[in-house]
């Protein structure tokens, strides 16, 4: 079964740092494209972040730029999204995915609740 179980999401002031994990299970995280979405209160689930198979390409949100980093770990099999100067706005249900397009695989992660407020 293929799986991504995220973690590290919670409560942080605003200017602070989160970098919540995400882990693959039941495939090699190396094999996808991967990439961070989140969906605010309200609103409609939108990209935040996501970088090629092969790691030499990256893009992000114009909102997020100089700010939010996204990483793989081959070795530990987990992927990461690593968040700085967090705002209130962004606040949202942070979630990971991977997709393999020539297999057509595709593998969403629950989601973790990122909440920045003072």
């Amino acid at each position: 079964q293929l799986q991504l179980v995220e973690s590290g999401g919670g409560l942080v002031q605003p200017g602070g740092s989160l970098r919540p994990p995400c882990a693959a299970a039941g495939f090699t995280l190396g094999d996808f494209a991967i990439a961070w979405f989140r969906q605010a209160p309200g609103k409609e689930r939108e990209g935040v972040s996501c970088i090629s198979k092969s790691g030499e390409s990256t893009d992000y949100a114009d909102s997020v730029k100089g700010r939010f980093t996204i990483s793989r770990d081959t070795a530990k099999n987990t992927m990461y999204l690593q968040m700085n100067s967090l705002k209130p706005e962004n606040t949202a249900v942070y979630y990971c995915n991977a997709r393999n397009d020539f297999t057509d695989l595709e593998v969403w992660g629950q989601g973790t609740l990122v909440t920045v407020s003072s």
